[in-house]
């Protein structure tokens, strides 16, 4: 089964900025996947930022990153990027990465999950 590992996470303050990355272990390759990520707030369900084909031609994002965030890969590191940008408190949350044939928005359709990496937006 494919693994995932996010990295990048932590804290920054309001207007601030972070890259997160998404790696699969050396033996998987991510060039056949689509990859997802998900952010969870205390409290909160599960709710998608964005998704990237394998290719990287198409992509997708929530309304509520649209214009800050941005999703690249590397399929040749084996890694999946999200620049974020002008970070709001709103954005605080665990950030996931996980993968798919094909992008959708829910997060059930999703199969190998990374174990998340914290983002705290706070002054």
């Amino acid at each position: 089964q494919l693994q995932l590992v996010e990295s990048g996470g932590g804290l920054v303050q309001p207007g601030g900025s972070l890259r997160l990355s998404c790696a699969a272990a050396s033996e998987f390759s991510l060039r056949y996947y689509a990859i997802g990520w998900f952010r969870q707030a205390p409290g909160k369900e599960r709710e998608e930022v964005s998704c990237i084909s394998n290719s990287g031609e198409n992509i997708h994002y929530a309304d509520s990153v649209q214009g800050r965030f941005t999703t690249s890969r590397d399929n040749a590191k084996n890694t999946v990027y999200l620049q974020m940008n002008s970070l709001k408190p709103e954005d605080t949350a665990v950030y996931y990465c996980a993968s798919i044939v094909i992008c959708t928005t829910s997060p059930l359709d999703f199969d190998s999950w990374g174990p998340g990496t914290q983002v705290t937006v706070s002054s």
